[in-house]
């Protein structure tokens, strides 16, 4: 293992392509995004590939006036839980974000971004009004009390929100993470689509940061089953990095940096990452924009995100001062209800972060001495292994991939017969009796769906009432898809630290969704938001060109004067804009720009956009 590390950090340095033999990592990826399809509700789309599943939730909102068909059932049962949707969304975006190459040459990236797109399009008709967002429809308890197919259950179908006079700022601020994460998948393939993703993500958290309070103590039906532990700080923070990156608009970057000590960002020391605790994935952007050069006069802020974001990497390898406990099989292990979310997880922060430090010519400071990243890829890829075999049981806990995998899942949908084979009516109770008391295998396969996994002994028992064990979650696959492609198809040579937008997918044409209607503008906390849209491509000597277009809006209502930007990685000519050296400034015939109005400029080079951000203005 020594051996392989050093020739992998070796090679990492050197930006060569790495391969990793053992398992099809590229089967394992196609497996995991099956899932995501076993897991849709609503109306099924015509290229649906997991045959046995049909529609369902057709009536969802109705009796509240919105229409919420669509999104995701969050694992065995029927609920749709707007939480932990929302964190598989995210980390779907982030791993296309990060790995949409490798995503790509696997031939997955397609995929990876209707798995996307099917949960934004539900937090569109989820997010009807700047401060009213649904975050559950149907119940845990009622839900649980029948075992039914999605296409005919007869549990409750309430739909839960929070506004104003009821907040959950841990709901919205993840939504907007989400929305904000997802608009830069689509930044260039969907340029309108990215743009409505971003003008509700910027709605989100201006809702969720104004009318601050746990979304649990407002959908008081989610806390048994996804309480909020940690409190809202993380996502409030978590939707600040998110929106940076999605905008460089630098009022969330000063949102960091203002409240890193205050909201935790620089104080929690964590071992765990996952739907509800966000903050080891905030440490892990933050210490990325640190190693861009972003962090401006927030560098000391910055640093101290970056020693907790080193202090959880350290804690998974053993040489940190706090270190997380792993089985005999060296399985990562942190409760015995479904630990494999925090396995993934992880894994998903140790493979963007071996690559951040690989791409800044930096290692991993640890309490036990600096440490190569290419051990933290490694240690991404013992917990892969894991997971598809390669421990004391040799069982895969990946359905379908293997040969000795979980045969009586806990999940409702799998274990009885599909509603296209037979339509006979299961009754609410029947279900229990007839189907989850069989000892038989699933009728339906849930291709790819990650169980819950063993206990701290490497014990696992396929039981279909063992729901500790053998429930899948979404957010047990979403973080693999990254790591998968990244071991599938290694480095690709490229640095991590630059912004990486996947190119667009292969035309197919895409099914038509109405847009709903969006009662407010495309807005910022702060005086100034900035907005860029790609507005054109072409292709001159074998290199693609793209024309961007930024619009800088007045939000203030006072006129802006003296308005300096900063704007990073140009390549090529701006025209909208007076230069002095390094800064550019409003156009020399515009002496001021006036309270609601905004400014238009326009650059040309062949790259993702350029990273504009505000330096200094005054205001008349």
């Amino acid at each position: 293992m020594e051996k392989f590390a050093s020739v992998a950090a070796l090679l990492l340095l050197l930006s060569f392509p790495v391969a990793f033999s053992g398992h099809d990592y590229g089967q394992a990826l196609s497996k995991s995004l099956l899932f995501f399809e076993a897991q849709r509700s609503g109306v099924l789309p015509r290229n649906q590939r997991v045959t046995w599943r049909s529609h369902s939730g057709l009536n969802d909102g109705k009796s509240s006036g919105v229409n919420l068909v669509g999104g995701y059932y969050d694992a065995g049962d029927n609920v749709k839980f707007g939480l932990p949707m929302a964190f598989t969304v995210t980390m779907m975006a982030w791993s296309v974000i990060e790995y949409g190459n490798q995503l790509g040459a696997n031939g997955e990236l397609g995929h990876s971004i209707d798995a996307i797109k099917w949960g934004t399009d539900y937090f569109i008709k989820a997010h009807p009004e700047p401060n009213v967002l649904y975050g559950e429809v149907g119940d845990g308890n009622t839900d649980h009390y029948c075992w039914q197919r999605p296409e005919e259950m007869t549990t409750d179908r309430k739909a839960y929100r929070i506004d104003p006079s009821n907040p959950g700022s841990d709901l919205a601020g993840e939504t907007a993470a989400a929305m904000a994460a997802a608009s830069i998948v689509f930044r260039r393939s969907n340029p309108a689509y990215s743009r409505l993703l971003l003008t509700h993500a910027y709605q989100l958290f201006d809702f969720a940061d104004k009318y601050r309070g746990k979304y649990d103590s407002s959908i008081t039906v989610a806390r048994k089953y996804y309480g909020s532990v940690s409190g809202y700080n993380d996502e409030l923070l978590w939707a600040a990095a998110w929106l940076y990156q999605a905008s460089n608009n630098q009022f969330y970057l000063d949102y960091l940096g203002r409240n890193g000590d205050s909201m935790g960002g620089t104080g929690w020391s964590m071992t765990e990452f996952g739907w509800d605790v966000k903050y080891a994935g905030v440490q892990t952007l933050v210490a990325k924009f640190l190693m861009q050069g972003k962090a401006g006069r927030h560098t000391p802020v910055f640093q101290k995100y970056q020693q907790k974001a080193d202090f959880f990497m350290c804690s998974l390898l053993g040489k940190g001062s706090r270190n997380i406990q792993k089985t005999p099989g060296g399985l990562i292990f942190r409760q015995r209800w479904n630990n494999m979310q925090f396995v993934t997880s992880a894994s998903f922060l140790t493979t963007v972060y071996s690559d951040y430090l690989t791409s800044s010519r930096s290692y991993l400071r640890c309490s036990a001495g600096n440490v190569a990243p290419s051990q933290l890829l490694s240690f991404a890829k013992s917990q892969v292994d894991y997971i598809l075999g390669d421990n004391p049981r040799a069982t895969s806990y990946m359905v379908g991939y293997g040969n000795n995998f979980p045969q009586r899942v806990h999940h409702r949908g799998s274990s009885i017969v599909s509603y296209k084979v037979d339509r006979s009516f299961v009754t609410c109770r029947g279900g229990y009796a007839t189907w989850f008391s069989s000892k038989g295998s699933d009728p339906n396969l849930l291709t790819g769906a990650i169980v819950g996994g063993p206990d701290a002994y490497d014990n696992f028992a396929d039981r279909r009432d063992n729901y500790e064990q053998t429930e899948p979650a979404t957010y047990n696959n979403a973080p693999l898809l990254g790591v998968l492609a990244r071991l599938s198809s290694g480095h690709s040579g490229y640095s991590q630290l630059l912004p990486v937008v996947p190119a667009p997918v292969v035309v197919r044409r895409p099914m038509p969704i109405r847009k709903p209607k969006v009662t407010s503008p495309v807005r910022a906390s702060g005086p100034v938001a900035i907005v860029q849209k790609m507005t054109g491509s072409w292709v001159s000597k074998g290199r693609t060109y793209y024309r961007y277009s930024t619009t800088v809006f007045n939000k203030s209502p006072r006129a802006l004067k003296s308005l300096n930007l900063s704007i990073k990685n140009l390549y090529g000519p701006i025209w909208g804009l007076s230069r002095s050296g390094n800064s550019f400034g409003l156009p020399s015939w515009m002496h001021s720009l006036q309270s609601g109005k905004s400014l238009e400029f326009v650059y040309i080079h062949s790259t993702s956009p350029a990273n504009v951000a505000v330096s200094s203005y005054t205001l008349a």
